[in-house]
């Protein structure tokens, strides 16, 4: 809820990519008590060191090699002397060379970052109002930068840097009870379950922290790294679920052994799953294709053609909702039939954002657009905010829980003033 979502930028996948995420500086699928999730990542480009590196025609760059025929030993000494010289001007422009195309790399790639950035989110003018319009019930300083929310039994969660770690917030009280130090930035999504909250990590040491809920306390590091940032973690009855590379494999932890038990082919570029009714779903970026697996027996069900570049997804109504942030559309799969039923516009291409279901609603929020309401029974936007902040979210507690990543803030605004004509 990435970038996401700004974050960290780790080669994939969703990036959270991107919470998120471009956009957003790196991501995130968190959403009921059970399951979790969404930054930029960049791809290196290899160069090769063309044969002629002298500025000249193909053939001039050719070398003397002492077998042209000159007259007189004077021609032979400078032929061999330009030769010694051509050669030395050769090596010496290699560097120079190479620090050109590295530059030319940089450039490259800050320019497609800004590109990214700056990608246009026109939303649904029609509905639009500014985002300062909404007054929050409460405004919580998380720390540097706040990422990555998660709504419990009992608490809210969120992500933070400077510094880095967890917080949990009494939502009876709207204090901060407990902050959970953890040793890198919090990068892909949490997750609940079995009494802990779990922090994938990236950074120096990518890992998987958990989080001991009744103490409040790291209880184990486990090196389970996530793919990269704008990924995402969920939770089933019996296990965690995470992707670990770029190309694969979704991977399935038993949590009573902090242990890989098994490891299911998925198609490359997948980063975001969420449980939900029985099955793990998973967004893939690189494929625009959502991927279906039993819970069960960890055994791929179903290959849903969806939007472009999905990447963050929730659950609620019997379906599964997910955002592409390739053409900003919400795409709508029917969780019993496992097919797509609808596409709904909402005009918030890039990297970053988030989703989370509650209140018969898909809540959506990206940079500009910090927070968009669907009605789940109409598949129609009937309310944009437009603006300043946004980038995490999730509903609980009666209320829509979002982050205002760039200020490190969490708000809380009530569900009966975002339900307000």
């Amino acid at each position: 809820m990435g970038l996401k979502k700004r974050r960290v930028a780790i080669p994939p996948a969703r990036a959270s990519a991107a919470p998120s995420a471009a956009g957003r500086p790196g991501r995130k699928t968190t959403g009921s008590a059970r399951a979790g999730t969404n930054g930029t990542r960049s791809t290196r480009e290899a160069y090769a060191l063309p044969a002629c590196t002298s500025g000249l025609k193909p053939n001039a760059c050719r070398v003397a090699d002492g077998r042209r025929t000159r007259s007189g030993m004077r021609d032979k000494i400078a032929d061999k002397s330009q030769m010694i010289a051509d050669r030395s001007n050769r090596l010496r422009s290699v560097p120079k060379l190479i620090l050109l195309l590295l530059a030319a790399s940089g450039t490259v790639s800050a320019q497609n970052s800004s590109v990214e950035r700056k990608v246009p989110k026109p939303g649904i003018k029609e509905v639009q109002v500014p985002f300062a319009s909404i007054k929050p019930s409460a405004t919580i300083k998380v720390g540097g930068t706040a990422d990555w929310v998660l709504v419990t039994d009992d608490a809210v969660w969120v992500a933070s840097t400077k510094p880095y770690a967890v917080l949990r917030i009494d939502p009876a009280t709207n204090r901060i009870t407990a902050r959970v130090k953890v040793p890198g930035e919090a990068c892909s999504g949490l997750a609940s379950g079995f009494g802990s909250i779990w922090v994938p990590i990236c950074g120096k040491k990518p890992q998987l922290v958990r989080v001991d809920t009744a103490e409040n306390g790291i209880a184990a590091m486990l090196p389970i790294s996530p793919a990269g940032a704008e990924g995402g973690i969920t939770t089933s009855e019996d296990s965690v679920w995470m992707v670990t590379d770029k190309n694969g494999p979704l991977i399935r932890i038993d949590p009573s052994s902090n242990s890989v038990r098994q490891r299911t082919p998925i198609l490359p570029g997948s980063y975001n799953p969420w449980f939900s009714d029985g099955v793990v779903w998973i967004t893939g970026i690189e494929s625009s294709i959502v991927t279906s697996v039993d819970a069960a027996t960890g055994k791929t069900l179903e290959s849903i053609p969806v939007g472009s570049k999905p990447r963050f997804l929730t659950a609620g109504g019997g379906s599964v909702w997910i955002l592409n942030q390739g053409d900003g559309t919400v795409s709508r799969i029917d969780e019993k039939s496992r097919k797509m039923i609808a596409t709904i516009p909402v005009g918030i291409p890039g990297s970053g954002g988030d989703i989370g279901y509650g209140g018969n609603s898909v809540w959506l929020t990206v940079f500009d657009v910090p927070l968009t309401r669907i009605d789940s029974t109409t598949n129609k936007v009937v309310k944009q905010w437009i603006g300043k902040g946004g980038d995490s979210l999730r509903w609980g507690f009666n209320s829509i829980w979002i982050t205002d990543y760039k200020k490190g803030l969490l708000l809380r605004i009530p569900e009966k003033q975002l339900m307000q004509k």
